[in-house]
């Protein structure tokens, strides 16, 4: 697997949100987005990841940063996640898994003996020009709020 790097320009993208509504990538130029990838809504560690970034929501807000989670949920869907969980930020259909094949994250898997084609939980920190400024590749679910915060406080 060989996503995207630092420096890399983040491919453009239109892909439908939890009320089936289109959202491009494009409109953010000028914000810092993390666009974070996740295999499946209301899973146990998709929705652990997903509530520290609805927790840490208000402090991403004030440091700037627009939250984008894409997987390939259908709408209905995210729209379960969004209600069961109360969170407060987008969720993106991939169904057909385009956008992550395009960031570079969609590849063989290995769970429990089961060698399978899926979505690598990799976040990308997209800056102001629409280049990666930064990958997080290295954390636990749980932390993974924690591990981008930590980052972005450090600059």
């Amino acid at each position: 697997m060989n996503h995207l790097k630092i420096g890399d320009f983040a491919p453009q993208f239109t892909l439908p949100n939890q009320d089936n509504e289109l959202v491009s990538l494009s409109p953010l130029k000028g914000k810092k987005v993390l666009v974070y990838f996740y295999p499946k809504a209301l899973t146990p560690g998709c929705t652990t990841q997903a509530c520290g970034l609805r927790d840490a929501k208000v402090k991403l807000d004030q440091l700037g940063i627009v939250i984008l989670g894409i997987s390939p949920d259908t709408p209905s869907q995210l729209m379960r996640f969004i209600e069961k969980k109360a969170l407060n930020f987008t969720l993106l259909s991939d169904v057909d898994h385009q956008v992550a094949e395009q960031f570079g994250i969609w590849g063989e898997k290995n769970f429990m003996g089961k060698v399978y084609d899926g979505i690598h939980r990799i976040s990308f920190l997209i800056d102001e020009q629409g280049r990666i400024e930064q990958v997080f590749d290295k954390f636990k679910t749980k932390d993974h709020h924690e591990v981008v915060l930590n980052y972005l406080e450090q600059k």
